[in-house]
């Protein structure tokens, strides 16, 4: 077996057995293929078994130099899981990716706005059918944390305006059922009634996706992105905000509202409460800043 023919397998256990997304296994499939065309380069055999562990230091000495620490990162965990994947399969006595160290990365806190600034977001949009898509679609990132994928995703059927609630396709094609606000609902319910026309005439509507662009076809993530970037500006001066952000900023307020935890991991559809935990420490850095503002002691100058 080539090393190219084993990351095609690889890519094809991740999409089959492991049901991982379409983006996730493009994300491997690049990561592992620079990999490849570096040994090529250098030429190191073509074969796993020919990926030693000064190969792979090569690999990283190089990748130091024009990728940051994040980004090295990543590519050596898709090394490692691939070569962990090759060993259980006989293909590899060992993983010599298991001897190579990963990068230091200093993991930041997730971005997050105000309620106030959330709230100026949310109500940007206008009255015309494009607005009240637009209104939707803001009030579903911030009122119930999807993934920009999961709302890309979404379908008509998915939804139940009268039960108040939508079913999501999230990672490993997982589904969950999540809660829309009142917001959520009405701002859904003033959508649906326009719908059509959103779509340019002479287009046709595609009957299946929930948010739908001029031509009649389901938004993109690129779409929604750039969408949220515009409200950000035009509603709270954040030209850098994105979808993730809205995601973040729902999970935080619910967290500072008194939610539990676990009751945050199930809305969001993380894998591990551990995932969900980095809200914990957004909130005490919040509210470090609002004692170190607002506390009478906090302010007083100390004496010696």
């Amino acid at each position: 077996m080539t090393s190219a023919e084993a990351v095609a397998a690889f890519a094809l256990y991740l999409e089959t057995e492991r049901r991982a997304s379409a983006n996730t296994v493009a994300a491997y499939r690049n990561d592992l293929g620079g990999l490849l065309a570096f040994l090529t380069a250098k030429e190191k055999g073509d074969r796993p078994e020919d990926i030693d562990l000064y190969a792979l230091r090569g690999w990283l000495g190089e990748l130091a130099r024009t990728h940051a620490p994040s980004s090295v990162a990543r590519k050596v965990a898709a090394v490692r899981s691939w070569m962990r994947w090759l060993r259980k399969r006989g293909v590899l006595a060992k993983s010599v990716a298991d001897a190579i160290a990963s990068p230091r990365v200093r993991r930041p806190l997730p971005t997050f706005i105000s309620v106030d600034a959330a709230k100026e977001v949310v109500e940007s949009p206008d009255e015309s059918p494009i607005g009240k898509r637009d209104r939707a679609i803001l009030e579903v990132l911030y009122g119930s944390g999807l993934r920009v994928s999961e709302l890309a995703g979404a379908d008509l059927a998915d939804v139940d305006l009268p039960g108040a609630s939508a079913r999501v396709h999230g990672k490993g094609k997982k589904e969950r059922i999540v809660p829309l606000g009142s917001k959520c609902v009405a701002a859904l319910s003033a959508y649906l009634a326009v719908r059509a026309d959103v779509v340019k005439p002479g287009r046709e509507l595609d009957p299946r996706p929930i948010f739908v662009g001029p031509r009649g076809k389901r938004m993109t993530r690129q779409c929604l992105h750039g969408l949220v970037r515009r409200y950000g500006a035009l509603g709270a001066g954040r030209g850098d905000l994105h979808p993730h952000a809205l995601r973040h900023t729902c999970a935080t307020h619910m967290l500072e509202g008194g939610a539990d935890l676990r009751a945050i991991q199930e809305l969001l559809g993380h894998a591990s409460l551990s995932t969900t935990q980095k809200y914990t420490h957004v909130s005490i850095d919040q509210l470090m800043k609002v004692y170190d503002a607002a506390h009478p002691l906090a302010r007083a100058p100390r004496r010696g």
